[in-house]
């Protein structure tokens, strides 16, 4: 009877000797662990503020990437090894957006301040998906400076979101929601009875007919607007569209202003739009991405009249808020119409008047997400610490810079401007030269690391975009940037 009981496979004591043992996943050596902590975050500090000695990009090698396409590792490998790897394989081949001469795209740049704050909130590691916490609080206070900045009333609520991409789905899950009604969450587009339509710029982000995709309502439902010779929504062609669904038996929800398109910065007449929008009973939004924070700027704020009368903006702080990537955002004039939109009960969300529990809407009730990190905490200290009248200047700053550098470009004789520069966003060609050759002046600067601009259509024609967005980037950098364009028109006609 014992000589079994000892054999036996099932003996407790022996099954929960044989169970491995949890282990800390902290550091065995603190003191050593701060060191090589305070040595990387110098490294990056220095890698900041030497970026005018760096290539703007550059290309990585084979063997870099190769580094990258290895088997999944089992053991551990020591951290100093591992920050080698990050200091000589990854930060010489970032994206470049720190370089006042990256804009091709519509990146902001980042601050010193922002890559603090996302070393406190990793180090937190608060999941900001709800419960009662500060990280709600730091959220909220974000959400009431925004609906200061754009003039929202009380009733609006906002969340942080990856960027105005998910913004704007969001946005076009509320309208179609709030046409449709709550019903329609469980029915589907069956509940509408009628087709449903909506209308945006021809110039407007892909994103949007992205959204009407991913609703199910389907981007041959989204009407693209004509646009004037400044790239503006024409309200004329607005209003003959909605006429016509109208007598087709369609059901209009949606209007989609921009405030400022991703191609020439062009921004619409939101105004206008904000009346047709009331007299039509639809749903005003605005992408906000590239241009909706100038409203911090006392100079640019007119350009934007009528945003206030929206019933939502997307916009994004990782642009021209120089927050680090990612903090889209999305501001909804009817808290409530976001909530009915999203809100999902559930026993494992239920709420307490008290305890960690407490709070009547968490951001899950406005959004899918409910894993969520603490990207106020980047967002508030930006704006705590640099302040919104900085960062306006800033942004009128870009904006100069942009007129300085088409100024610059239009005076020489091998350049044309292409697109009225209405924000920061300055469109060239070369004048005697076809697609191929921008094509190949871009690429070349980038890969020699000197700059980095982009390419567009405009008019059917390929031509030079510089999107200024850095607020690193001076006259003196634009200067030298024409410079070195002249010099490569120069020698490849020579």
């Amino acid at each position: 009877m014992g000589n079994t009981h000892k054999s036996s496979s099932w003996d407790a004591e022996d099954s929960l000797t044989a169970q491995p043992v949890a282990q800390s996943l902290d550091p065995t050596d603190w003191t050593d662990f701060r060191e090589q902590a305070h040595a990387m975050l110098d490294d990056v500090i220095s890698h900041i503020a030497s970026v005018r000695e760096n290539l703007v990009w550059q290309p990585q090698p084979q063997e870099n990437r190769d580094a990258f396409r290895k088997s999944l590792p089992r053991a551990p490998r020591e951290l100093d090894v591992v920050l080698g790897d990050v200091r000589e394989k990854i930060m010489p081949y970032a994206t470049g957006n720190l370089h006042p001469l990256f804009m091709g795209w519509v990146h902001g740049a980042g601050t010193p301040v922002g890559m603090v704050a996302e070393m406190v909130a990793a180090g937190l590691n608060m999941n900001c998906g709800g419960r009662d916490h500060v990280g709600i609080d730091v959220e909220k206070q974000i959400v009431g400076w925004m609906r200061e900045a754009l003039s929202y009333p009380e009733t609006a609520n906002g969340l942080f979101v990856t960027g105005s991409s998910m913004a704007n789905f969001l946005a076009v899950t509320i309208a179609k929601t709030e046409k449709l009604g709550v019903g329609s969450r469980s029915e589907g587009l069956g509940a509408a009875g009628q087709k449903l339509v909506a209308y945006t710029s021809a110039e407007a982000h892909g994103c949007i007919a992205q959204a009407m995709q991913l609703s199910g309502i389907g981007s041959a439902n989204l009407r693209q607007v004509a646009v004037d010779a400044s790239g503006r929504m024409m309200m004329s062609h607005l209003q003959m569209m909605i006429a016509a669904d109208r007598a087709a038996g369609l059901l209009p929800f949606l209007v989609v202003g921009t405030a400022g398109t991703v191609n020439t910065g062009a921004v619409d007449p939101l105004d206008a739009i904000a009346d047709i929008a009331a007299r039509e009973n639809l749903w005003f939004h605005v992408d906000g991405a590239i241009g909706a924070l100038a409203v911090l700027s006392d100079e640019l704020r007119p350009k934007f009249a009528g945003i206030e009368k929206s019933q939502s903006v997307a916009l994004d702080f990782h642009k021209w808020g120089q927050v680090p990537y990612d903090a889209g955002f999305l501001l909804v004039r009817d808290g409530a119409a976001q909530k009915r939109t999203i809100a999902q009960p559930a026993a494992y969300l239920q709420r307490a008047d008290r305890g960690l529990a407490a709070g009547e809407t968490w951001p899950c009730d406005l959004g899918p997400d409910l894993s969520r990190g603490f990207r106020a905490l980047k967002t508030w200290m930006t704006i705590e610490t640099l302040g919104t009248e900085k960062i306006g200047q800033s942004i009128a700053g870009s904006c100069a810079n942009a007129r300085h550098l088409a100024a610059r470009l239009a005076a020489h004789q091998f350049f044309e401007i292409k697109a009225p520069v209405a924000l920061n966003i300055v469109c060239f060609g070369i004048r005697g030269k076809g697609s191929d050759f921008v094509r190949e002046l871009v690429l070349d600067l980038q890969e020699e690391g000197l700059a980095a601009p982009s390419w567009t259509t405009i008019d059917g024609q390929l031509v030079v975009r510089c999107a200024l967005v850095n607020h690193r980037t001076t006259e003196a950098d634009l200067d030298a940037f024409v410079d070195m364009l002249i010099r490569y028109v120069e020698n490849k006609a020579g």
